[in-house]
């Protein structure tokens, strides 16, 4: 191994890392949240008030977006629906899948 290979590992590393923190954020008002696999990716999201949050289905079967209190719910999402939410009071919110009761998810809504 040469020193040159190992920064590459090591840039390539933290390049990934980063993308996957930064995936968990939100930028400019908006989020997305992939369904895939049965999972909602991220699982947790955190986001500012005034965040509109997206979710698409990328599974090849329905999928819902309900709030556990209520707060928004979607209709059965097909292959490539998707689904969006606006954030304007903050908290932590959790959803899950009404369909598959095992795929949960949080989004959490700062000041």
């Amino acid at each position: 191994m040469s020193l040159t290979n190992d920064c590459l590992r090591a840039f390539a590393a933290g390049a990934v890392i980063c993308c996957a923190v930064y995936r968990g954020f939100a930028a400019d008002g908006e989020a997305h949240i992939g369904i895939d696999n049965f999972i909602f990716n991220p699982a947790t999201l955190t986001v500012p008030v005034g965040t509109r949050v997206e979710w698409a289905n990328d599974d090849d079967v329905p999928h819902t977006v309900v709030e556990a209190a209520g707060t928004f719910k979607s209709p059965a999402l097909d292959t490539q629906d998707k689904f969006s939410f606006t954030f304007n009071q903050p908290g932590t919110f959790n959803y899950f899948c009404t369909l598959h009761p095992h795929m949960t998810g949080k989004v959490v809504v700062t000041p």
